[in-house]
């Protein structure tokens, strides 16, 4: 069986690190070509002379909230009529691409929209997938939303890349799942720890056994060691990938479990949270990356995500830079089951129920188990579950709303806390 999924994984730093450099130019003349947003970010810099990762530091952070005001600023303009008009409109001059050109495109909360373009592997899972044990032949079970967002077809893509076969699932319809996983006997499953939890813990209720499942990548959660090791109990290693709707894969867990290695085709940076200046080594900051991806050209894409740079390099013998893993949000954006929730989608709430005086949604519950709860100071004549419909139709979450004494909530600007445990 392949160790790695390609060369690149083993070569030294000082090699990787100038082939980054060296292809990055031509990158980024391509983005300010086609990409409009990218090449006002760029403006004023000498692209050729991006080389370094000193250089590189000049380039002002493009941060997510910023890249949703520019895509709503775009829709909201108006704009001729031309080939081109929808790449601009619908994308805010951040794609390369348009109709046609990309085959799908996402809505991620906010909303922020995503192309995905014909490219194989487009959002850059495969490598994830392999590090996970999953190779071609496998059937993957795939429970990744496949509507609105691209978490779905992120798995899909990369299964496919590598040669399997994958069923769709999607979310919900548990004992759907269960059947489906006995009928088919697939040897990968893809999607969020806490579903595969439930689907098992259903399979155990309705007495039916799914002997052949042993692998699984997992996204869009936490995945601490003591789910970690209920699944290892069950005789299923489950790894961890992490990346987003607007950069793909970011870097994914090894069978050495050190950390999360770098995908091999990003410039990542730890940045001080509201600044565009890397940290120290091993200080924790906002995750700000850098994409080689040719149709949606991100560059130092401000994630919102804390993180910290570990040092050496995996015992498993990839030789890419490690993170630490999500450590928390840099701004209030929260991710919950999956998908963020955005505290501009909080003040939409407000204002379509203006007897709320003061809002705070709590995120609470343990792992796999998430609980979303809009705690409101209010006039009289509230309804509570109008407001918990615009919670969903603003958020696709469900959400208990809690009327509190006025006064009760604190003065200190925070729209959403999270009060999880990770342990």
């Amino acid at each position: 069986m392949q160790a790695y999924f390609d060369a690149r994984e083993t070569q030294s730093a000082e090699d990787r690190e100038r082939s980054l450099f060296q292809r990055l130019p031509d990158v980024l003349v391509a983005a300010q070509a086609r990409a409009p947003a990218i090449a006002k970010q760029l403006q004023g810099h000498d692209l050729s002379g991006l080389t370094t990762r000193e250089a590189l530091a000049g380039v002002p952070v493009l941060r997510k909230s910023e890249l949703l005001q520019i895509q709503h600023a775009a829709r909201m303009a108006r704009h001729t009529q031309s080939a081109d008009a929808e790449r601009i409109r619908v994308f805010g001059g951040v794609s390369t691409i348009g109709w046609g050109a990309a085959r799908r495109v996402f809505a991620s909360p906010g909303p922020i929209y995503e192309p995905e373009s014909a490219r194989p592997d487009y959002w850059g899972f495969a490598r994830a997938l392999h590090a996970a044990g999953v190779r071609a032949g496998d059937l993957v079970h795939n429970c990744f939303s496949y509507h609105f967002t691209p978490a779905g077809s992120m798995m899909e893509t990369a299964a496919h890349a590598l040669g399997c076969t994958v069923f769709p699932g999607g979310v919900g319809q548990t004992e759907q799942q269960v059947r489906v996983m006995a009928d088919l006997a697939p040897q990968a499953y893809t999607g969020t720890p806490s579903f595969l939890r439930i689907i098992l813990e259903k399979a155990d209720e309705m007495g039916v056994g799914l002997p052949t499942l042993r692998r699984a990548l997992f996204s869009g959660e936490a995945y601490p060691p003591s789910l970690q090791a209920w699944f290892h109990d069950r005789g299923i290693q489950g790894f961890q990938a992490y990346g987003s709707a607007d950069l793909g894969m970011v870097a994914f867990e090894s069978d050495a479990r050190d950390g999360l290695i770098l995908n091999e085709d990003i410039i990542l940076e730890i940045v001080r949270p509201g600044t565009s200046q890397p940290v120290a080594a091993g200080e924790v900051g906002e995750v700000v990356v850098t994409t080689f991806n040719p149709d949606y050209p991100l560059v130092r894409f401000g994630t919102g995500d804390l993180s910290a740079i570990m040092p050496g390099v995996s015992a498993c013998g990839r030789t890419n830079v490690r993170i630490k893993g999500w450590m928390g949000r840099a701004d209030q954006t929260t991710k919950v089951r999956g998908m963020f929730v955005h505290p501009e989608q909080i003040a939409r709430v407000l204002e379509r129920h203006p007897v709320i005086h003061r809002a705070r949604l709590v995120v609470s519950g343990e792992m796999g188990h998430d609980i979303m709860t809009l705690k409101v100071e209010s006039g009289e004549g509230l309804d509570l579950e109008q407001v918990a419909e615009t919670v969903r139709d603003q958020t696709k979450l469900r959400a208990v709303v809690d009327v509190v004494p006025a006064g009760s909530l604190a003065n200190d600007g925070k729209v959403i806390e999270d009060v999880r445990s990770y342990d």
